[in-house]
């Protein structure tokens, strides 16, 4: 049975944030509140916590799971980013972006794309996420909470409770955070491509 955290979405109790924090380190699958709907979430190199949400979206190994870094200097460290690409990225963060890039050494092969060897990155801006990030002191590995033949994503934490129980370790609960996923910018192939339009601006990458 999952634990329940009721949070306040912009005064998070530090001793709250903590004890989920913990939870990650020892190995627990939480669902959590992001800037762009809920997501599923582990420590980075988990994989069991791979594994259970791969099995919870029925996902293949083509997918590309999310690094949700705390800020631009922890990106930084998992991703390859060139002069231009990191102009373009730091003026669009923090926010409801998923940005497509070549890993580093850093990121755990298992949540490597197979063939493009290529990661997700984002930097919310959520202060619970934010607060999680801080206290964890390194990304959350993550990928969005849109089950298997649903059209959007859970947004209700107590649903998700209910729905997702015996799946999850955690549910933080910090509201509603809406239903619009991330743009994705996908800058592997030589330039900004889009391959999703999202609760993002997409302007500065047309």
């Amino acid at each position: 049975m999952a634990k329940y955290f009721d949070v306040h979405p912009e005064n998070p109790h530090t001793r709250t944030i903590h004890t989920v924090a913990d939870s990650i380190r020892s190995g627990a699958l939480i669902a959590y509140p992001t800037d762009s709907c809920y997501a599923l979430g582990c420590k980075l190199g988990s994989r069991d916590g791979i594994n259970r949400i791969r099995s919870i979206r029925h996902l293949d190994d083509r997918h590309h799971f999310t690094l949700m870094c705390q800020n631009f200097a922890q990106l930084g460290q998992f991703v390859h980013i060139d002069n231009d690409v990191f102009r373009a990225i730091k003026a669009a963060t923090p926010g409801p972006y998923t940005f497509i890039l070549p890993a580093t050494k850093e990121v755990p092969r298992q949540m490597l794309h197979p063939k493009k060897k290529t990661v997700g990155v984002r930097i919310p801006d959520h202060v619970v996420t934010q607060a999680l990030l801080a206290d964890l002191g390194e990304p959350l590995l993550s990928s969005t909470l849109l089950l298997p033949d649903e059209d959007e994503p859970l947004t209700q934490g107590w649903e998700i409770k209910e729905r997702l129980d015996h799946e999850v370790d955690a549910v933080v609960d910090s509201g509603d955070c809406g239903t619009e996923l991330t743009t994705v910018v996908d800058f592997t192939g030589g330039g900004a491509d889009i391959t999703r339009r999202g609760s993002g601006d997409t302007t500065p990458f047309e």
